[in-house]
């Protein structure tokens, strides 16, 4: 069996999953060409918001590509596209906060971050592993019973995963942009822009989540329908 109905419940995810990508990248690209009053890059941004928290020991660094962004705890480094990194574009300064809201997550120990960086290694297993025991599950007959449900539960990591990412993502956005405004980084209607640009990068993740969702409930209704 290569198809069964269950797959369609996964193309409103899909469609949802594309439309925010899109979204994220229309927006970051329209505020990428507004540049702020401060006129401060992504990476001095970055070093102004840690040096006044009083984190020295982070370092900011250069990454290629775009959106690629992000905070790496176990090398203490933040890094910033290229294009972030030089940037003095209000784009720049509301993700270059962002990753710094990640900093800040992990000096203050902020939990749902670390429940997220102890779930990586299951989710590994479970998004490799998962939907390849339930296929393969399905040519098995009673004995593949038992090798999707094997695969549900590992696939229930992704899930998990996602879920918490959410908190983590929505509090670095917040920690950012209380920043920015405190700081004087971006200034009135300024941290408007940088708002629609991190709230459109949050919804990536809210849409990720509920593909994942609808996913499981298709491995679930592929289990039921192997035991009838």
């Amino acid at each position: 069996m290569f198809f069964h109905w269950s797959y369609l419940l996964l193309i409103p995810g899909m469609i949802l999953v594309f439309w925010a990508q899109q979204r994220v990248q229309n927006t970051y690209r329209k505020y990428s060409e507004i540049p702020s009053r401060m006129g401060m890059t992504g990476a001095e941004v970055a070093k102004m918001i840690l040096d006044r928290m009083g984190v020295y020991d982070v370092s900011i660094e250069p990454v290629a590509g775009e959106l690629t962004d992000h905070y790496d705890p176990s090398a203490k480094a933040v890094r910033l596209s290229e294009v972030v990194y030089g940037s003095s574009s209000l784009a720049a300064a509301a993700v270059a906060a962002h990753e710094c809201g990640h900093v800040l997550q992990d000096v203050k120990g902020y939990v749902p971050m670390n429940v997220r960086a102890a779930l990586v290694p299951a989710v590994n297993l479970g998004a490799n592993f998962g939907p390849l025991l339930i296929m393969g599950g399905l040519f098995l007959g009673a004995l593949g019973g038992v090798f999707i449900k094997i695969g549900i539960a590992l696939f229930a990591a992704v899930i998990v995963f996602h879920l918490v990412t959410l908190p983590v993502e929505f509090d670095a956005s917040s920690r950012a942009l209380r920043l920015i405004d405190e700081l004087g980084i971006l200034q009135g209607e300024e941290n408007q822009g940088a708002r629609k640009v991190l709230n459109a990068a949050a919804f990536t993740y809210v849409a990720t989540a509920l593909y994942a969702l609808l996913q499981l409930v298709q491995y679930i209704l592929i289990a039921l329908g192997q035991r009838d």
